[in-house]
């Protein structure tokens, strides 16, 4: 991308988009940010934010005015296993809304690449049964069982992307994030993710106290930092790669691993309490970055230790100017 590219992102009022709203106008590009909310935890360094509604089709059209080059779609409804399980129709109805409205909006202003913004949640379930779980490759989307409500909505949103290109020859990026975590993240409230999630209950339990956790706990992720999906972001949409690509980290660990490492970092030793009423999702999920690796020449790299202190050294803040913790918020 040159130094004049006009890029819209969607969602930049959440996680993903902020950070990467971020990288954008640090590089030198013209940002414009759309989303029903500003950030949350610091202000947006966007050149123009707009509160609009993208399940409203004029909202579209209005967000990729004036001669846009590149749209991230990265608006959602969208929350942890929690939230996406008890709202299946509401996620899926809203989501469905945004994609086909930017899609087309995208197209009739003229746009030049659109990328959007896909999940592991599309992935069939047959495959997930294992905690030891084969590394999920971008063909094993396919035959679809992908996770009920949210998984199949970014699965015809995938579809729609192909369509589009086959029938207008608009240019299409779609990616398939598979858990991401960091700084300025939801972490509490029913929407956050589990590394957000687990650093929030390390951070306000005593130590040798108890930390509750969803299921037992030998359900097993891959994790992925802010910094390398902005970084995947970036690449995909200036690469020629039209199809499905995974961005995600080939690291498996279980959430009672990802307890012991945040535990390890807060120098806490806790108990853990195991709630099998709660949701987990599929067995097991792991990313296979060969593809990833053969198209962009490139993978993440930062480490799920580094990534998890920063993580947790921001959430302990936040707590702590809540006063929810006793932790001594430094300058």
């Amino acid at each position: 991308m040159s130094n004049s590219t006009r890029i819209v992102v969607t969602g930049a009022g959440g996680f993903i988009g902020h950070h990467l709203v971020k990288r954008l106008r640090a590089e030198g590009h013209w940002v414009r940010g759309a989303d029903l909310k500003a950030p949350e935890y610091e202000a947006t360094d966007a050149n123009e934010f707009e509160i609009l509604d993208l399940r409203k089709f004029e909202n579209c059209l209005l967000s990729v005015r004036g001669g846009i080059d590149h749209v991230y779609n990265l608006a959602a409804d969208m929350g942890g296993i929690g939230f996406i399980t008890a709202n299946r129709a509401e996620v899926a109805r809203n989501n469905i809304l945004i994609n086909a409205h930017m899609l087309e909006a995208s197209r009739l202003q003229g746009v030049k690449r659109f990328l959007f913004s896909s999940s592991a949640c599309v992935y069939a379930q047959s495959k997930q049964k294992e905690a030891d779980v084969t590394p999920l490759r971008e063909e094993d989307a396919y035959p679809a069982d992908p996770e009920p409500g949210y998984g199949w909505e970014k699965l015809y949103a995938e579809q729609l992307c192909t369509y589009y290109w086959q029938d207008y020859r608009f240019p299409t990026r779609i990616v398939r994030f598979h858990n991401v975590y960091g700084p300025l993240g939801t972490y509490e409230g029913g929407r956050e993710k589990a590394p957000a999630a687990i650093c929030r209950k390390v951070a306000l339990a005593r130590d040798s106290g108890t930390i509750e956790i969803w299921g037992d706990g030998d359900q097993t992720r891959s994790f992925m930092y802010i910094d390398d999906c902005v970084e995947g972001l970036i690449r995909l949409m200036a690469s020629d790669y039209s199809e499905p690509l995974n961005l995600g980290t080939e690291r498996l660990i279980s959430i009672n691993g990802l307890v012991d490492l945040v535990s390890d970092l807060a120098g806490k030793q806790l108990r853990k309490m195991h709630d099998l009423s709660k949701p987990q999702g599929v067995r097991g999920r792991n990313s296979d970055n060969r593809l990833l690796r053969e198209v962009l020449r490139w993978e993440p790299s930062i480490s799920l230790e580094q990534g998890l202190n920063f993580t947790y050294a921001w959430i302990e803040r936040e707590l702590a100017k809540a006063g929810r913790n006793r932790k001594v918020v430094t300058a």
